[in-house]
């Protein structure tokens, strides 16, 4: 477990600016940070951080379809957004 201040450090270095305010951070980016990343998860939630799920993807086929292993995106969320005023 690592303190607050560490976790807020960690995660104003990989976020960046959401073009609806805020801040947003890539899952891939926290699970980067190994160990630590169930405890960034779960601090960016206790700051009102919403995970963001990829879109369904179309039903489309042919040449220019989705492949069906990228169609589903799976349960996790591909990243979270911090709302304005969190991080400085």
């Amino acid at each position: 477990m690592i303190d607050d201040q560490r976790i807020r450090d960690v995660v104003t270095r990989l976020s960046r600016r959401h073009e609806g305010g805020g801040t947003v951070i890539e899952r891939a980016a926290i699970v980067a940070e190994g160990a630590d990343s169930r405890s960034i998860v779960a601090w960016i939630v206790a700051h009102d951080g919403q995970p963001e799920f990829r879109a369904p993807a179309s039903a489309r086929g042919g040449l220019h379809g989705a492949r069906p292993s990228v169609a589903g995106g799976g349960d996790a969320p591909r990243r979270y957004v911090l709302p304005p005023g969190v991080l400085p």
